[in-house]
């Protein structure tokens, strides 16, 4: 079991490296395999195991008497690793952990910047995911529209730059739990709480509903802090 679980930390570490950090490119070779087992601190066999995971995954391809290459599917790579919620406890927990920082903040300068129109569109956004709730549908879509209508009133570029990853691995990270229906009976409610305050136009209200509606998931997804 200590082998298994250093050859998914390794490899865990080789995806960040390539999917994250970007420092590998589509088509680079990776170093040969004395060298990386040594920058990671593994023996050759752990390696070898990581290096086996991520093929599979199909972000790395070996090409026989020429080495192994990070493939071009890496650079599309959109479900962050979050395909076993057991495995990356760890990962949903930091993403949370930067929810908790980012979308308070959001929902802050929503309510201070939103136009008249935008502040319609947050509310009419936040209703079609209460109504996807109700009658059973999948409200992943309406919940990532809802999100990006509340950045886009921030007005502020960067954070749009920052929604889509956050979106992406939320959705990929919600779809793979096992509490679905508490998550979505919390939405329900703390999202009602955050467009009453959206109503009002009250700032700290705002943020502070926010920052409850993440907190709320992180307890209901048991994601613990270190």
């Amino acid at each position: 079991m200590e082998k298994k679980s250093l050859s998914q930390q390794t490899a865990h570490r080789l995806y960040t490296m390539i999917v994250v950090e970007r420092r590998l490119a589509p088509g680079d070779k990776l170093p040969n395999e004395i060298d990386l087992a040594q920058e990671l601190g593994v023996s050759r066999t752990t390696l070898r195991e990581a290096l086996h995971v991520l093929v599979s995954q199909g972000l790395l391809e070996v090409h026989r008497g020429r080495g192994t290459f990070v493939t071009h599917q890496a650079a599309q790579v959109n479900d962050y690793g979050f395909s076993n919620l057991d495995q990356v406890r760890g990962e949903l927990r930091d993403l949370f952990e930067l929810r908790s920082i980012f979308e308070p903040s959001a929902a802050r300068l929503a309510c201070q910047r939103a136009t008249a129109e935008e502040m319609e569109e947050i509310l009419a956004r936040g209703q079609a995911v209460d109504q996807c709730i109700r009658q059973g549908l999948d409200r992943t879509e309406a919940d990532r529209e809802f999100h990006a209508a509340i950045v886009r009133a921030t007005h502020n570029d960067f954070m749009m730059r920052l929604l889509p990853m956050i979106n992406q691995a939320v959705s990929a990270a919600i779809a793979a739990g096992q509490h679905r229906d508490q998550l979505a009976e919390d939405t329900r409610r703390d999202h009602a709480l955050l467009m009453d305050f959206f109503r009002k136009r009250d700032a700290e209200g705002a943020a502070h509903a926010m920052a409850i509606h993440i907190h709320h998931s992180i307890d209901t997804m048991e994601l613990t802090p270190l």
